[in-house]
C-alpha cells in the first residue's frame, strides 16, 4: 500500500529530471553549501553508507506537497517528486533521507514507463489500477532501469533507499514466480544499492528476512500489529538494525509494545499525506 503523485507532482518530476540532467552532464557541482548545490553523487561500493538506528523516528511521505516543517529524524520520500533543494534542506537540519522507488511493480506515470518492454507486465496490482506487477525473473531488463533510478536518488544526495514490492512471489502476478526468485531479485536490488553507497530496506517480504536479513541494512514495514506479524523482525532488532513501522488503522496504543520489541513506529493516514503521529 503506498500513496501516488498527483498531476502537479508528475509536472515537478520532470522539471527535476531535466535540471538534473544538465547540472550532472554540463555544469560543475557548486562549492559545499551554495545556494543550489546538489549534494555530490555516490558511486563508489567502498562509500561508508549511513544506516538508519533504531532508536530514530521517521516521516514517510508520498502525496500532497512534501512538509519539511514535520518533526522526524528521517524522511521517507517519493524518488521523482523529490528535488535536489529538498534534500539540502533536510541534510542542512541534520535529517537523513530515504528515496522510494518501487522495483517489484510498474507504475504508469513513471518518466521511465516507457522503457519496460510489454513481455515483463503482468496483472495490475489489488487496489493499484495503475500499476502492474513486473517479472522479476528477467533481471536482464529490470535491474539497468532501477539502476538508474538509484542513480538519481544518489545524484539528489538520498541515504537511503526503499525498494517496493518485493513480494511478487506471493502475490498474483500472472508469472509463475518463485522463492528463489524473489530472493535472488532481491538480493541483486540490495547490491544496486549498496554499489551507490546508499543502504537499503527490506520492505514487508516477511516471510523471507531469515534469508535476507544480511543483505538488507534495515526494514521497513506496513501494518504488522494489524496483521500480527511484528514478531518476524526480530531477526533485524538482534542484529541492531532499524524496523521503519507504520500502522493505517486505531490509535497508538500499539507504542509500548512497539518499543519492547525495538520497532521505530508510528501511525499515519493511508494517503500518506504529511499528517502523523509517532511513537
Amino acid at each position: 500500500m503506498k500513496g501516488r503523485p498527483g498531476a502537479r507532482d508528475r509536472l515537478v518530476a520532470v522539471v527535476t529530471a531535466v535540471f538534473l540532467l544538465f547540472s550532472l552532464g554540463a555544469c560543475a557541482p557548486a562549492p559545499d553549501g551554495a545556494a543550489g548545490a546538489i549534494p555530490e553523487a555516490r558511486t563508489k561500493a567502498d562509500s561508508a553508507r549511513w544506516i538508519p538506528a533504531p532508536a530514530l523516528t521517521w516521516q514517510w511521505q508520498l502525496s500532497g506537497a512534501l512538509d519539511l516543517s514535520v518533526d522526524a529524524d528521517i524522511y521517507d520520500v517519493d524518488y521523482e517528486t523529490t528535488t535536489p533543494a529538498d534534500i539540502l534542506a533536510l541534510n542542512t537540519e541534520g535529517r537523513r533521507s530515504i528515496c522510494y522507488l518501487s522495483v517489484g511493480s510498474w507504475e504508469d506515470f513513471r518518466g521511465d514507463a516507457g522503457l519496460f518492454p510489454e513481455a515483463v507486465l503482468g496483472n495490475t496490482l489489488d487496489g493499484w489500477p495503475d500499476e502492474r506487477w513486473l517479472d522479476i525473473r528477467r533481471m536482464d531488463v529490470l535491474l539497468p532501469i532501477m539502476a538508474a533510478r538509484m542513480d538519481t536518488c544518489a545524484a539528489k544526495g538520498f541515504d537511503a533507499v526503499e525498494p517496493d514490492n518485493v513480494d511478487g512471489y506471493v502475490n498474483e502476478t500472472g508469472f509463475p514466480l518463485k522463492a528463489d526468485d524473489q530472493l535472488a531479485y532481491n538480493r541483486a536490488v540490495a547490491e544496486l544499492a549498496h554499489a551507490r553507497g546508499l543502504s537499503v530496506g527490506l520492505k514487508n517480504d516477511i516471510d523471507q528476512i531469515p534469508e535476507l536479513v544480511d543483505d538488507f541494512d534495515f526494514a521497513v514495514n506496513e501494518e504488522c500489529f494489524r496483521y500480527g506479524e511484528c514478531e518476524a523482525y526480530k531477526p533485524f532488532a538482534d542484529e541492531g538494525k532499524a524496523v521503519l513501522h507504520v500502522e493505517y488503522q486505531g490509535s497508538l496504543d500499539f507504542c509500548a509494545e512497539s518499543r519492547r520489541i525495538g520497532l521505530s513506529s508510528m501511525l499515519k493516514p493511508l494517503d500518506l499525506g504529511p499528517a502523523r503521529s509517532s511513537c
